[in-house]
């Protein structure tokens, strides 16, 4: 338990440059106050007591303002930043070292009691306010931009944008195996889209009034 809270610390200091100590991290981060009370929860849940689960659950709700379903299974090394209105459902999985900033959702499609929310590969960074919805993978090295929706899986080493999300490479190249915390320069597959058609577009008009000139030339020629 301890080697856990350690780890759990160690990813706030190492993933949050704004942490300054261990001692902050310890009585200042919410996300990982709801991280450790989740485990209580989580243990709870297992032992078969799942209303005390999850009112120990809704309790770290009310002190975090996260929101973790104790059935959830939560990976080594996750890391919630600032975490305000994260929610994340019961059949979620999260492999380890994964980032979520606030406001991130982890939700649900479907109303049977089956695996109906997502399941998160190593070191996945998913951006403020970005919702995943569907029992399906964001794949390891993945990266979700701030504000996506995503409905459909997303192969490793990708990065997520849009509404609804869309899958592509950063520079057409595999992002890296390694944590990737930069929600910046996410490339944006629609909006090269657009620039292409318009250089395309540019194009066709300097044709066109190419051809109209030796249109207009022959015509003086003739008269």
């Amino acid at each position: 338990m301890f080697d856990q809270m350690r780890r759990d610390i160690r990813a706030a200091l190492e993933r949050d440059p704004a942490a300054r100590s261990a001692l902050e991290v310890v009585f200042c981060y919410p996300g990982v106050h709801a991280i450790w009370i989740h485990r209580v929860a989580h243990r709870l849940w297992g032992w078969g007591w799942p209303t005390l689960g999850r009112f120990v659950s809704h309790v770290a709700r009310f002190l975090t303002g996260i929101e973790i379903h104790p059935a959830a299974k939560l990976g080594p090394g996750l890391f919630i930043d600032h975490g305000m209105g994260v929610v994340i459902g019961e059949t979620t999985e999260i492999a380890e070292n994964v980032t979520l900033l606030h406001g991130v959702t982890l939700g649900g499609t479907s109303l049977k009691r089956e695996k109906r929310h997502p399941t998160l590969g190593n070191n996945v960074v998913v951006g403020a306010g970005a919702t995943i919805l569907g029992a399906f993978k964001i794949g390891d090295g993945s990266r979700i931009g701030a504000g996506s929706v995503v409905v459909r899986e997303v192969p490793p080493n990708s990065v997520v944008v849009g509404v609804p999300g869309r899958v592509t490479h950063r520079d057409g190249q595999r992002v890296s195996g390694h944590i990737d915390l930069n929600q910046i320069d996410l490339p944006d597959p629609l909006a090269r889209t657009l620039e292409q058609l318009l250089e395309r577009i540019h194009h066709l008009e300097s044709e066109i009034q190419t051809l109209r000139k030796v249109v207009e030339g022959k015509e003086v020629g003739r008269s």
